[in-house]
């Protein structure tokens, strides 16, 4: 019994389990300036990934971010659940257009954020970014996968 209270203390204690280690990349976002920002990021590939997202992580570097790339277009949502800080996300048509942002997100909130219609992928940065970087609706992500020379 002893054993069995001391294993559950150390589980609890240690909060939520650490995600492996993501595959990380370069990623270049083009604003409609010419001026270029350059990002290194997370890659989200598999459900299980992309399921937990930035979700536990309490804060991530000015030049980082997180992409969750799909294989195919699709109409997505995310959430905030879990997540410490907001993000401005980012989201990306197949020809890597940004087709819609949506800014500073609200941490741990449980409201749906759609994607405003079919995407390929969704860029996650830290909140406020988008703003800062005068990075807009229309801007281009070169990204493998996504149109541009990165591929």
């Amino acid at each position: 019994m002893r054993i069995l209270v001391v294993l559950l203390f150390i589980l609890f204690a240690a909060g939520p389990a650490q995600a492996a280690a993501l595959e990380k990349g370069e990623l270049t976002i083009v604003a409609s300036s010419g001026q270029q920002y350059h990002f290194e990021v997370e890659i989200a590939r598999t459900p299980a990934e992309q399921e937990r997202g930035l979700m536990f992580r309490k804060s991530m570097a000015d030049d980082a971010g997180m992409i969750f790339p799909q294989d195919s277009d699709r109409t997505m949502s995310f959430w905030m659940k879990n997540c410490f800080f907001p993000e401005d996300m980012l989201f990306i048509k197949a020809d890597g257009s940004i087709s819609h942002i949506a800014p500073d997100t609200k941490p741990f909130s449980e409201e749906t954020i759609p994607s405003g219609g079919p995407i390929r992928a969704v860029l996650e940065l830290n909140g406020g970014t988008s703003a800062k970087l005068g990075i807009h609706v229309g801007d281009h992500v070169l990204f493998p996968g996504l149109g541009g020379p990165l591929r």
